[in-house]
């Protein structure tokens, strides 16, 4: 006879606490059963075998198999694709329902319906709830209901409504007798699925407070190691809670607290506006820009040789690490789309290959905000001149000294591009691309 169980899908949402989907399932009243699913669409796009993010995910299920042996409990844990992971599960066990946290990226909404379909097939529920976001989909709107395209009205609106009911965490620990009691199971190698282990280290999951403290005066510096608080890649994957990071940001720092509204706000946008998600520009009118992209100019923007040490500095950062200082991002991207006048989409795909944190709706807005194509972006005329950048947030090259300390060699690339005459370049360029009638 099959056990009778209920499941938890784990996703980006990699913890025992404070989890809300893993909180319903728990207090159902039928043995939990976690299951996560290294899914092989998505895998088998990665063309770094040595992708660190990869490496990030299985240290949290091993570590959340830890807590789960512990328990008496195990992780099911499967290479595969979703719904041929499901129809072995129903054959192995009398399943309930599934339950699993919200995901609003375009593949995962197609990937949630067809599972969705082929478990009521099967008599299985699906539910789904809330988790990665403090305000979604139309939680926070204009009075008429239509979604917000602009920042700062939207984060006001965010703010009015925020209470402690939104902030309250799911109390898993309760329940945690009702996981399904099994031996431990054996969760899948890194080589098993073709990747290759990785020396890194991920940053802290204990949210500092002194950085959040000091964030709004230390936080455009990268030269600072304790500016950022680099949760993002925590964030990305659900390894810390957003309403316990919400929580001390309310309680310290706007500045702070207005990061993780954008976060919300992206994903929002995500919502209402699929088509970002799908390589559309926001303002559509921004298709129509004559790209150059050169390819080899792409290439030496990728690398770190352009000539340009707060660009260099930045790339080879997140060449090496997996992470960019934010106001750094700002400024490749700026780079990129409007010195280089490479479509923006290039960048965005790159970033999407390298950042340990790469959120696709956070990644697209902040790649389209550079490009003015966005929603509430910088006008298009705003051009990030990388000497001044340098001259307010590296005066003393300390940053650039780290990654680029070549910088003031023979060796060292002359600039890629002259800045006034890429500046004149792409103002006539996006002209052109807008006036009526383009």
């Amino acid at each position: 006879m099959k056990p009778s169980v209920n499941i938890v899908w784990f996703r980006r949402d990699l913890r025992l606490s404070d989890n809300a989907a893993l909180y319903h399932a728990l207090s159902s009243g039928q043995p939990v059963l976690p299951v996560f699913i290294f899914d092989q669409h998505i895998l088998d796009q990665l063309e770094d075998k040595k992708d660190k993010r990869v490496a990030f995910i299985h240290g949290a299920i091993t570590e959340m198999q830890t807590q789960l042996v512990s328990l008496g409990s195990s992780m099911q844990v499967f290479y595969g694709k979703p719904m041929e992971v499901f129809e072995k599960l129903v054959k192995q066990y009398t399943i309930e329902t599934v339950f699993t946290n919200h995901d609003y990226e375009p593949y995962a909404l197609e990937r949630d319906a067809s599972v969705k379909s082929f478990l009521a097939e099967k008599s299985v529920g699906f539910k789904t709830f809330k988790d990665q976001v403090i305000f979604e989909k139309e939680e926070v709107t204009k009075d008429d209901g239509k979604p917000y395209t602009v920042f700062t009205p939207y984060s006001r609106k965010w703010k009015a409504k925020l209470n402690a009911f939104y902030l309250k965490s799911y109390p898993t620990e309760k329940y945690f007798k009702h996981f399904y009691q099994q031996a431990p199971l054996t969760i899948p190698g890194l080589a098993s699925m073709g990747f290759e282990l990785v020396e890194a280290v991920f940053p802290s999951k204990e949210l500092d407070q002194e950085i959040v403290r000091k964030y709004s005066q230390n936080r455009d510096f990268p030269a600072l190691d304790n500016g950022t608080s680099k949760m993002g890649v925590h964030l990305r994957f659900g390894t810390v809670s957003i309403r316990k990071i919400a929580t001390i940001a309310a309680g310290l720092n706007e500045t702070y607290l207005n990061e993780l509204i954008w976060r919300d706000f992206y994903q929002m946008i995500l919502w209402h506006f699929p088509k970002v998600g799908k390589g559309h520009a926001f303002k559509a009118e921004y298709d129509k820009i004559q790209w150059r992209n050169n390819e080899q100019e792409f290439q030496k923007w990728c690398e770190g040789n352009t000539g340009y040490p707060i660009v260099d500095a930045g790339m080879r950062e997140l060449n090496t690490t997996g992470f960019m200082h934010n106001r750094v991002r700002m400024i490749v991207a700026s780079f990129l789309t409007k010195h280089l006048l490479i479509d923006w989409r290039w960048g965005e795909a790159y970033f999407a290959s390298k950042l340990l944190d790469f959120d696709l709706s956070a990644n697209n807005g902040g790649w389209q905000w550079a490009a003015s194509s966005g929603c509430d972006a910088a006008p298009y005329f705003r051009v990030f001149n990388p000497y001044l950048q340098t001259e307010k947030f590296d005066k003393e090259f300390k940053y650039i000294k780290k990654w680029v300390p070549e910088f003031q060699e023979f060796t060292y690339p002359k600039p890629i591009v002259v800045h006034e005459v890429a500046r004149k370049r792409v103002l006539e360029t996006y002209a052109a691309a807008l006036k009526p009638g383009a």
